[in-house]
């Protein structure tokens, strides 16, 4: 946030206030998904969602079932529903979407 506003090209931005719809693969039921940002610069407008590196990758698979995992793989399935649908909600309107890890906060590989 501190560098959205410290930003030159930053015209505007605001946080978790776009909705969009998606269709969760975990219940079969439509939520409300709510990006992290909506940022407007003098290049266009994007959706910026921050996550942790591994919400955004696929679990490995485990021979073990455990609960844990199960967890893992629900919250990477919501996560790719939600992320399909704002990719389609940005498109529409022009707009970019990106997914923002730890990796790209703070340059960690």
């Amino acid at each position: 946030m501190v560098h959205l506003d410290d930003s030159s090209s930053v015209i505007k931005w605001s946080s978790e206030e776009i909705v969009i719809p998606y269709l969760s693969p975990v219940d079969g039921r439509w939520h409300r998904y709510f990006p992290d940002f909506y940022v407007q610069t003098d290049k266009g407008s994007m959706i910026l969602e921050v996550k942790p590196l591994s919400q955004s990758l696929p679990p490995k698979p485990r021979k073990t079932k455990s609960h844990r995992y199960i967890t893992e793989v629900m919250t990477y399935g919501v996560n790719q529903a939600k992320w399909k649908a704002a990719e389609e909600y940005c498109m529409d309107r022009k707009w970019k979407f990106k997914v923002i890890t730890e990796q790209e906060l703070f340059g960690r590989n």
